[in-house]
């Protein structure tokens, strides 16, 4: 007899910026309850790492509490990527570096000669950790003694699987998210981790959706849970945010993954577009499909742009748009599809208001977007998830940009979703909102243009 699918799903979501414990009703996919609290990254040595105690205290603390209110029936997970934890039996050999820090640059000359080309990986060169894999290579040669120690590397949604079951396993949309690793086409390890001896360090791969088992007993004494809680393998956060769209039958499709990121991804779309010195590359699907992908630090670039946000007036925006009120990438050095360019405005930006700085950063991130779907594809739709589907402005001068319908997803954040769906519910694949108007500014084709011809200077 099949077992009864979990209605409550408590979802474990780490981002880069907050960490959050989401509580999913399954049935109506309405969000019952919500825990938050910054992810702080710590910089004591030996280097800048994940505060995965702080982490741990607050989902315990929040598992609990969230179950006494509603009940608890599954626990899934979903993280941010280039991250991993190097384990030397059930503890960590080192801390979980932070992706940001730029300590693996220092083996760049060696690991540039030991990673795989893009035409295997689909996985450009990124600076500081954002290749997993320099990661790693830096980590063996800067701390070989401990290094020698591990006994397993766990992408980060599977570290905190392995904290709840016991239990571990590797997973493909956190081995394929622009880390060297894996070879998309072949469905495998990449020649790097054979050439550095690391595939035994690997466990086996297991589906995101699989069910690797209940909670640990003393975790269910700590948190009232009951002791046969499932918990499933987890999701790379971008990914999670496609899983609701995966059985769409009108390919290709985009879907814009928002949060520290915007993370473009056009399901059925083609990689030959892909340019590897533009920030784009494939993830990999909950299925193990390649999906050409774009990205830029949006929301980063957003909080650096505009200090204290304010809702745009139409006269904010004729004022941004008539004066021609323009900030020019990037403001998040070495990503994104001008990882090479430094960031402007082109006028003082403290003389604008909030107002007028909200309105002219809403339209940056619109015209950045754009661009990133010229390398990953346009599809025949596109869905914004995250804080960037409450952007009106955004939303709609990216319609104006595409020509494409534009949808803002109503969940507030897709990834929460998307991870509690891994315990096979339906969603709902039918768009039920009416598709963003686009932006009718009469000097807004102008304005693109010019901001367009700036970037060539």
């Amino acid at each position: 007899m099949t077992e009864p699918l979990p209605r409550h799903i408590a979802v474990i979501d780490i981002g880069k910026t907050n960490a959050k414990v989401v509580l999913i009703d399954a049935g109506t996919e309405r969000q019952l309850g919500a825990r938050s609290k910054p992810n702080t990254v710590l910089r004591n040595a030996p280097y800048p790492h994940a505060d995965v105690d702080g982490l741990w205290d607050f989902i315990l603390a929040s598992l609990g509490e969230l179950h006494r209110e509603h009940g608890i029936d599954g626990i899934s997970i979903t993280t941010h990527g280039a991250t991993a934890a190097l384990m030397a039996g059930d503890e960590l050999a080192l801390p979980v570096l932070d992706y940001e820090y730029d300590g693996p640059e220092a083996s760049d000359e060696a690991y540039d000669r030991a990673r795989p080309g893009f035409t295997e990986t689909l996985s450009p060169r990124l600076p500081n950790g954002l290749n997993l894999g320099a990661q790693i290579f830096w980590q063996s040669r800067a701390f070989p003694e401990d290094f020698a120690k591990v006994t397993a590397i766990l992408t980060y949604p599977q570290y905190w699987a392995w904290r709840l079951t016991g239990i571990k396993a590797s997973e493909v949309t956190s081995l394929g998210c622009h880390t060297d690793l894996w070879s998309p086409d072949r469905g495998d390890f990449s020649t790097l981790v054979e050439a550095q001896n690391w595939r035994s360090l690997f466990p086996p791969v297991k589906p995101a959706a699989s069910v690797l088992g209940p909670i640990l007993r003393t975790l269910a004494d700590l948190t009232g849970l009951p002791a046969d809680t499932p918990v499933t393998c987890g999701i790379h956060d971008s990914n999670a945010s496609l899983v609701p769209h995966l059985g769409r039958p009108e390919t290709p499709f985009t879907i814009l993954s928002t949060g520290t990121w915007a993370i473009s991804m056009t399901v059925g779309g083609d990689t030959k577009n892909l340019d590897q010195n533009r920030d784009s590359l494939a993830n990999v699907d909950a299925f193990g499909r390649p999906v050409p992908t774009a990205r830029f630090m949006g929301g980063r670039e957003f909080d650096t742009l505009v200090p204290k946000i304010a809702e745009p007036t139409a006269e904010d925006i004729d004022e941004v748009i008539g004066n021609d009120i323009q900030a020019l990438p990037t403001f998040a050095a070495g990503v994104g599809p001008f990882g090479g360019k430094a960031g402007r405005w082109t006028v003082e930006p403290n003389d604008l208001t909030a107002g007028q700085r909200t309105a002219a950063a809403s339209l940056y991130l619109a015209l950045v977007a754009r661009e990133c779907l010229d390398l990953c594809g346009l599809g025949k739709s596109i869905t914004i998830e995250g804080p960037l589907a409450r952007n009106g402005l955004f939303g709609a001068a990216l319609a104006a940009l595409s020509g494409r319908p534009v949808h803002a997803s109503g969940d507030g954040t897709g990834t929460s979703l998307g991870a509690s769906l891994l315990f096979g519910g339906q969603p709902a694949h039918e768009q039920h909102d009416a598709p963003i108007a686009p932006f009718a500014h009469p000097g807004f084709t102008g304005y693109a243009a010019r901001w367009r011809e700036r970037l060539k200077a």
